[in-house]
């Protein structure tokens, strides 16, 4: 729960009680705009602030919803802006921080909403400028009229209008599907992981699109792929290869996990220290990407963080061809 200025003895004033009920669609909107945890919560404790302190100084504000979206979308663009820069910088592809189980979301009230926490969708909206991700985000994820969204990002309805067309059209060629059905959808995330466990080469083949592409983030902090790795052969030998070793270390673990709003899974050294986490886009009963964030600081919001090259000692080396070139031997 989070606290204001306002609260005296641990017990929360109207406004405080209303500030904490917005939290939840503050996050929204900022973690999908800044795909990242950290940055999302900094952005969402100023906006929250912000209209804190608004109605502390007797401000009229009729939609308080409204009011903390349009902060919250505002700080989180200028952020974005100042993270781009970071993110040209960044060693290996930057890929966005998950979200593990449950969370402050509103992905339950239509695909749609869902769809749009997918790390497959973050990814892709890393393509498009800030604005342009503001009024995708706002018109086609948060419902909002074009006059509202002009109003968030403080431009013209015309504008706003273009603004969400360039986005869609730049998105639409390369947009993520989706599996329909959530019981399809984890059964043959189950079965994936009862391959992969085994290292099952084949039985992973068969789970996987052709063109099924695998993307990791390990920020030059631990050893990972430093650049996508596309199809289906390629995409299943470095998936048996890691599985199958992780499983003989005693005590390591391949835990299934939902990872943001996806079939997912954790991986946790013998000390339950988490070295990555997985997540998988499934549609047309088959695999379509997978993502692995292995980089220790993208994982610490979600619990203890283990030693990934302590880990990868203890199961011993892989071999060459089953790593291929793209990954990164530090």
């Amino acid at each position: 729960m989070m606290f204001f200025p306002g609260v005296i003895g641990g017990s929360l004033t109207a406004n405080d009680q209303l500030l904490d009920e917005l939290r939840p669609r503050a996050f929204a909107i900022a973690y999908r705009m800044l795909g990242s945890v950290a940055d999302a919560e900094d952005v969402v404790q100023e906006a929250l602030l912000r209209v804190h302190d608004a109605m502390e100084a007797g401000e009229r504000i009729e939609s308080p919803a409204a009011y903390v979206s349009t902060v919250t979308t505002r700080l989180a663009i200028d952020e974005l802006r100042s993270a781009r820069a970071r993110r040209e910088k960044y060693f290996g592809e930057w890929l966005p921080e998950p979200l593990v189980g449950e969370h402050d979301d509103e992905t339950s009230r239509n695909a749609e909403m869902a769809n749009s926490l997918s790390l497959a969708f973050l990814i892709l909206l890393e393509s498009l400028s800030p604005e342009q991700r503001a009024a995708l985000l706002l018109r086609d994820v948060f419902d909002y009229e074009y006059h509202e969204v002009a109003a968030v990002i403080g431009t013209t309805e015309a504008n706003a209008r273009q603004l969400t067309a360039r986005a869609r059209r730049h998105v639409a060629e390369r947009r993520p599907r989706f599996e329909a059905s959530r019981e399809r959808r984890d059964e043959l995330a189950r079965r994936f992981y009862a391959a992969a466990r085994e290292g099952d080469l084949a039985g992973i083949e068969a789970l996987l699109a052709e063109d099924v592409v695998m993307r990791a983030d390990g920020g030059g902090k631990v050893p990972t792929l430093v650049r996508p790795v596309y199809g289906r052969d390629r995409v299943a030998r470095r998936m048996a290869a890691w599985f199958s070793r992780v499983s003989q270390v005693p005590g390591a673990e391949l835990r299934s996990v939902e990872v943001n709003g996806q079939p997912g899974g954790m991986t946790l050294d013998e000390n339950g220290g988490l070295v990555g986490v997985w997540a998988l886009d499934i549609a047309d009963g088959r695999i379509q990407s997978m993502t692995l964030i292995a980089n220790p600081d993208k994982l610490r919001h979600i619990g203890p963080v283990g030693d990934v090259r302590a880990l990868r000692a203890r199961m011993g080396p892989i071999p060459t061809e089953e790593i291929g070139d793209e990954e990164e031997n530090q």
